[in-house]
């Protein structure tokens, strides 16, 4: 069975899949939203995608101040937890430290001289990829 990862923000969300192994994440899609509180089209793809891929867990990224405190963001990704967990009951959420992933996931775009425009279609989902791909470093299959 595989992992999800998730870049949670107020208009998208990123998402990343491990392949069958646990050893590589890849990105898949970026799921944009109109209204950040209306997550129902959001979570009922995050249910379709689990249920493509057979996930049993989810990576999702937790954004904590740089001196480890938690902000208004990491606050809202904590309420995206709880729909989660309430929606998808059957799959474990795990928070995973997410700090500077965004930046991480624009660096190789920008010195590659892609547009803004461009950047912006994609960096969510590299971003869900680094988390997912931090989080399989960490902790590697036996």
């Amino acid at each position: 069975m595989r992992l999800i990862g998730l870049d949670y923000g107020s208009k998208t969300v990123g998402v990343a899949i491990s392949d069958p192994s646990g050893i590589l994440a890849s990105p898949v899609e970026t799921i944009w939203r109109q209204e950040e509180v209306n997550l129902k089209q959001t979570v009922r793809r995050i249910r379709s995608l689990c249920e493509e891929y057979e996930v049993h867990t989810i990576i999702l990224g937790f954004p904590k101040n740089m001196n480890n405190t938690i902000g208004e963001r990491a606050e809202k990704v904590l309420g995206f937890q709880r729909r989660l967990e309430r929606d998808l009951y059957q799959v474990q959420i795990v928070l995973w430290d997410e700090r500077l992933s965004t930046r991480q996931a624009e660096k190789p775009m920008l010195e590659a001289g892609m547009l803004r425009q461009k950047r912006k279609k994609v960096v969510d989902q590299m971003a869900a990829a680094i988390i997912l791909q931090s989080y399989l470093d960490a902790h590697p299959q036996q």
